[in-house]
Formats: structure tokens, sequence, C-alpha cells
């Protein structure tokens, strides 16, 4: 796509908070995933790329190469400064101070990636997720194919707080994910090079099941994605859902949902 003058100043005409991006630093331990290991993305690197958009924070979170590792997070909080948070991967034998340090430090929530590995397993999923929302009001982020999404659906529904990454990735379970954000589920609007169908029709399906479920977040740098994240991906959203809707999805939503001030 040639992007015309308008085009380009759109990417700065909605405040950002960008709900998914990673970090990553070989300064800090690094665990290959199935013998995967990515390249670096180091904080000024991410700022860089991000120069062009408006934006006001974000939500940096663990990958299944980084496991239970919070060295590298903590550096990234620190560097990047108010507005951004951080979403990490911990065992259920975690500490109760530990939850209260990194809540401190400016993490908001803890994932299960149960699509790649690298996190505790899911039958921890209830437990760690009521703990950490008892001990600091964090919520829990699932990196699943949605058509996994059925067995889990009496636990999501009974926690405080969940959020599911990349649409859900799979057409065949987005009637899951679709239910969820009725419930109140948040769905992020992310790694639209992941997905196995029309995203714009889902952006839409899910916004009018729950204007509050949707986040934007670039994915960056979109490691093992089919096809990276491309500036295009942000203009979709707002081309798809008008500029009301989009100032929700691009910012409110989950600026509100992590809490994003630090504490």
């Amino acid at each position: 796509m040639n992007k015309t003058a308008s085009e380009k100043q759109r990417y700065d005409a909605f405040p950002l908070f960008d709900s998914h991006f990673h970090i990553i630093d070989h300064r800090f331990p690094l665990t290959p995933n199935n013998g995967y290991l990515p390249d670096d993305l180091t904080c000024a690197e991410y700022r860089a790329r991000m120069a062009q958009y408006d934006l006001r924070g974000g939500a940096i979170v663990s990958g299944s190469f980084q496991a239970f590792d919070q060295s590298y997070l903590l550096d990234a909080l620190r560097s990047l400064g108010p507005g951004f948070v951080g979403v990490t991967q911990l065992p259920a034998t975690v500490s109760d101070d530990e939850i209260v340090a990194l809540d401190r430090a400016g993490v908001r929530a803890v994932r299960f990636n149960l699509k790649r590995g690298g996190s505790e397993d899911v039958r921890h999923l209830d437990t760690l997720a009521q703990r950490v929302h008892k001990l600091a009001g964090w919520h829990v982020e699932l990196y699943v194919d949605s058509r996994e999404l059925d067995g889990l659906c009496g636990t999501l529904m009974s926690l405080p707080a969940v959020s599911i990454d990349h649409l859900g990735l799979a057409r065949d379970g987005f009637g899951t994910v679709l239910k969820l954000a009725e419930h109140g589920v948040r769905v992020k609007a992310t790694g639209f090079g992941r997905v196995n169908f029309d995203v714009p029709t889902a952006l839409r399906e899910l916004y009018a099941a729950n204007p509050q479920a949707l986040m934007f977040g670039t994915d960056l740098p979109s490691t093992r994605a089919p096809r990276p994240y491309c500036a295009e991906d942000f203009l979709l959203v707002a081309e798809t859902l008008g500029d009301e809707a989009a100032r929700a999805v691009f910012f409110d939503n989950a600026a509100e949902f992590y809490r994003a001030s630090r504490k």
C-alpha cells in the first residue's frame, strides 16, 4: 500500500497504548524454544520503530524464550519509563513478596503461553490467576489457539480479569472468543498476520460484542509470525471501526485495563 500524506498523519492522530510487544535484549537470559531464539529488539530500537505514533505507553510481554526471567523486564520497565507496564511469566511457586515487588516495578499481569510453552502449566491457571489478582490486582493473559478454549471457558469466566492474545488466532474457535468477550474477557487486536480469518470482520464483531474488549497492539517484533506487523495494521483498525471506536481500541481500553499509571 502506498501511503499518502494524510495516511501518514493518521499514525499520530490517536494516542496509543501498545498493548502487546516484546523487548528482546541478549544481555539478559534467553532460552531456546523448540530451537528458536529471536533477534534483538531493544528499548531504543522499539522507540525508533514507534517514532511516527503518538505512543503514550504499552505492555511489555514476556515471550516463551524468556521463561521466568525477570531481569530483562525490570530493566525494560526502567528504560521505557512511566506509562509502560509488564506482563510476566511466573511459576506457581512464586512467593507473595516477589509478586508485590514486581507490581511495584510496574508488572500488571501474568501470562500463560499455551501455544509455545515457556510459562507455567495450565493446570495452575485458576489458582495463580486468583492469587495474583487478590495480591496485586493483576489479570491473566493467554496465548492460546481459540480451538482449545472450550474446555477453559468455565474457568475463564470465573476469573476476575482475563485477556486473550492475537484475536484467538483461529477461525474455528472464534465463536468462543466472542462469547468470552461478551462476558468481559479482553481480546488483543494484535498479530493480524498470525490469524486465519478476515480481520475487519473479527474487529467489528468483537467491538459489537463488547466495546471495552478490544485492545490494539503492534506485536513487535512479531517473532515467528507468518507476516510481521506493518503500519497498515494500525490504519486498518481506524478504517474498520471509525474514529470514536478506534480511540477506545488504541488507548482507552488498554490503559484502563493495565492500570498504566505506576503506584
